[in-house]
């Protein structure tokens, strides 16, 4: 027998505490889009990541079948990580709904946010003012399915 479920949870909280997972960072997140073709142009065209894998137009039966993964999206690569697209939603993205929140990325400095701020204003996307939330800045703007996007600097 499988054993008691009951007791599986007891053992679970009963180690909670004596051991954790050491990771180092974020290896990658995927964020599930309505538009493949609009949040391609939106990110590629704000961070400039360049594509790491999507499956090419001219791909063949087992290639296609080998980047399934990719449900038919892109990932990019940045400096420290990956980020992929898939394009299977079919609503809009809501932080108050459980689930993520926002995604925030660092920057090196408060003139590179500034930098980034006028860089959003000419890529036409909306976005807040710079605020200063005490042992930051940050810059908080949205993508074309709202996903709440931030960009944050040290002081």
């Amino acid at each position: 027998m499988a054993g008691d479920p009951n007791q599986r949870v007891r053992r679970s909280r009963a180690s909670i505490g004596r051991m954790s997972i050491s990771v180092d960072s974020v290896a990658h997140i995927r964020l599930t889009v309505q538009d493949i073709g609009r949040s391609r142009a939106f990110y590629e065209k704000v961070f400039g990541w360049p594509v790491l894998l999507e499956v090419p137009a001219d791909a063949d039966d087992e290639t296609r079948r080998r980047l399934s993964f990719l449900y038919g999206g892109v990932i990019y690569q940045m400096k420290h990580g990956r980020i992929g697209l898939r394009p299977v939603g079919t609503d809009r993205f809501d932080e108050n709904r459980v689930g993520l929140d926002h995604l925030a990325f660092s920057v090196g400095s408060l003139a590179e946010l500034e930098a980034a701020a006028a860089h959003l204003d000419a890529c036409g996307a909306e976005r807040e003012d710079i605020k200063d939330i005490g042992h930051s800045y940050i810059l908080e703007f949205r993508d074309p399915d709202n996903i709440a996007l931030e960009l944050v600097a040290p002081k």
